[in-house]
């Protein structure tokens, strides 16, 4: 059974396809449009920050960044940020590791356009959590998720398998979403990567005898 859902979740690949998949993913309002596990569209439909999901479920998180510069954003980008064609950007990639471990690949574009009033923080994240930035800022907005199945040809694909040769899915489930403050957008595409389908709410110790509640005595 558990085979059956990593089938569902990250399909491996079929040499005897010769068909080229799409380097354009298809963008869908629906998660059920995207065949996966139960389990994996709890991750894909959750709205809360998913880095404090992460934290949750592991001893040590990290955010590394793998690069932040000006780029030209991707063909099924641009329209999402208000662009007329592909164009530059500033991007950032991270991945997003749990004891080491890669979970989600994420991948941020921002217009050109956005003042660093409207963005203060993001050319300063270094290898800081993102996520944690926009959740706690009041001022952040953030549109409805979109979801797709990301295939071997599409251009964050090739960066994942070149950050992380041991992923040899040949499609990934993928989410994105706008994040608005102050007039200006970013967006947002978080790649679920296979190891996340182990991943498991820490159990929490039992508090020590001197942090429990003390016994009311009754007379």
């Amino acid at each position: 059974m558990m085979a059956n859902k990593l089938m569902r979740d990250f399909s491996l690949p079929n040499r005897s396809k010769t068909t080229r998949r799409s380097a354009l993913a298809h963008w869908v309002p629906h998660v059920n449009t995207v065949t996966t596990s139960l389990a994996m569209q709890d991750w894909l439909c959750n709205r809360d920050s998913l880095t404090a999901r992460l934290v949750e479920r592991c001893e040590q998180f990290r955010v590394q960044r793998l690069s932040q510069q000006q780029s030209r954003c991707l063909p099924d980008e641009f329209v999402e940020i208000g662009l007329s064609r592909p164009a530059k950007v500033y991007e950032r990639e991270v991945l997003l590791r749990c004891d080491g471990v890669a979970m989600i690949y994420g991948h941020t574009v921002v217009p050109l356009s956005a003042t660093a009033t409207q963005w203060p923080l993001f050319h300063a994240l270094g290898e800081k959590s993102l996520g944690s930035t926009l959740f706690n800022d009041p001022l952040v907005e953030r549109g409805v998720l979109s979801y797709a199945r990301l295939h071997a040809s599409h251009p964050l694909m090739q960066r994942i398998k070149r950050e992380v040769p041991d992923v040899t899915a040949n499609s990934l489930p993928a989410r994105r979403s706008l994040f608005w403050r102050k007039g200006a957008c970013l967006l947002v595409t978080e790649v679920f990567l296979p190891a996340i389908s182990g991943l498991t709410l820490k159990q929490k110790a039992p508090l020590a005898v001197s942090q429990q509640e003390p016994l009311v005595r009754t007379a």
